[in-house]
C-alpha cells in the first residue's frame, strides 16, 4: 500500500500535475488520520470493555459479600432476640416471680454474658477503598449505598463497644464477685448437650440469693433489653439497605 501511495506521488510530480497532487496529498493525509482515530478509538474501546469487566467483577463480590452478610445478620437478630425475651424473664424474677426451675434460669442468663461481636464481610468494599478503584462502580446509587452501610455499621459497632461497657461493669463484676461460676457454667453445659459436656450440677434458691438482689445485675438486662433492641433495628435497616444494593447490582449487571 506505501509502494502504491509512493508511486502515485511520483506519477503526479513527474507530470507536473501539482494541484492534483495537492489533493491526493491531502487526501493521504487525511486517510491516515482517519487510520489514527480509528486505532484510538479500538483501543478506547477495549479499555473501556476492560475496565467493564472488573466493574462486573467487582459487583459480583460485592453481590456475594453482600448475601453472607444477610445470613449473618439474620442469625445475630435472632440470637439477640432471643437474648433480649431471656433479660425480660430474668427481670420477672428480680421483681418477685417465683422460680421454678433454677437450672432453666441459669440457662436464661449464660448467652447474655457471652453475648458476641458482629463483623460484616466486606472485603470487596475494602480492597476498592484501599486500592484506589472505586471509581470503577460508575454507577453513584451503588456507590453511596456501600458508603451508607459502610457507615450504619461503623454506628453498630459504637453501639456494641457501649454495650460491652455496660455489661462489663454492670454484668460481669458483679457476676464475679458475688457468684461461683463453676456450677453456673457446668449446668448450663449439661443441660445444653443432653448430658454429654459439663456436669449435673443442680443450682438452688440459695445460690441465688444475693444475684437477685443486686441492682446492678438487673440494670445489666435492662440495658441488655434496650441495647440489643438498637442494635437489632440497626442490623434491620442494614439487611433492607442490602437487599436493595442487590438488586441495584443485579439491574447494573445486567445492562
Amino acid at each position: 500500500m506505501l509502494r502504491l501511495f509512493s508511486k502515485v506521488r511520483k506519477t503526479l510530480l513527474s507530470e507536473n500535475k501539482f494541484n492534483k497532487y495537492v489533493l491526493y496529498a491531502v487526501g493521504e493525509i487525511v486517510l491516515v488520520v482517519i487510520g489514527i482515530l480509528i486505532a484510538l478509538e479500538i483501543n478506547t474501546q477495549n479499555d473501556i470493555r476492560k475496565e467493564r469487566a472488573k466493574e462486573v467483577h467487582y459487583l459480583s463480590n460485592i453481590k456475594k459479600d453482600l448475601n453472607l452478610n444477610i445470613q449473618e445478620l439474620d442469625r445475630y437478630i435472632s440470637v439477640r432476640t432471643d437474648n433480649i425475651d431471656a433479660a425480660s424473664a430474668i427481670i420477672e424474677h428480680f421483681e418477685g416471680k417465683p422460680i421454678e426451675d433454677f437450672d432453666a434460669f441459669n440457662a436464661l442468663g449464660v448467652p447474655i454474658y457471652s453475648w458476641q461481636k458482629f463483623y460484616q464481610q466486606n472485603n470487596t468494599f475494602q480492597e476498592l477503598v484501599n486500592s484506589g478503584n472505586l471509581s470503577l462502580i460508575k454507577n453513584d446509587q451503588i456507590k453511596n449505598m456501600l458508603m451508607d452501610i459502610e457507615s450504619l455499621y461503623k454506628k453498630t459497632k459504637g453501639e456494641e463497644d457501649h454495650y460491652r461497657f455496660d455489661t462489663e461493669e454492670l454484668l460481669y463484676k458483679p457476676l464475679y464477685s458475688l457468684m461461683d461460676l463453676n456450677p453456673m457454667i457446668n449446668s448450663y453445659k449439661y443441660k445444653m448437650s443432653n448430658g454429654t459436656l459439663g456436669k449435673n450440677h443442680p443450682v438452688s434458691h440459695q445460690y441465688y440469693e444475693d444475684f437477685l438482689k443486686s441492682t446492678e445485675i438487673k440494670n445489666g438486662f435492662i440495658l441488655t433489653i434496650f441495647q440489643f433492641s438498637v442494635m437489632n433495628e440497626m442490623m434491620q435497616e442494614m439487611k433492607t439497605m442490602s437487599l436493595k444494593l442487590i438488586e441495584l447490582i443485579d439491574e447494573e449487571i445486567k445492562s
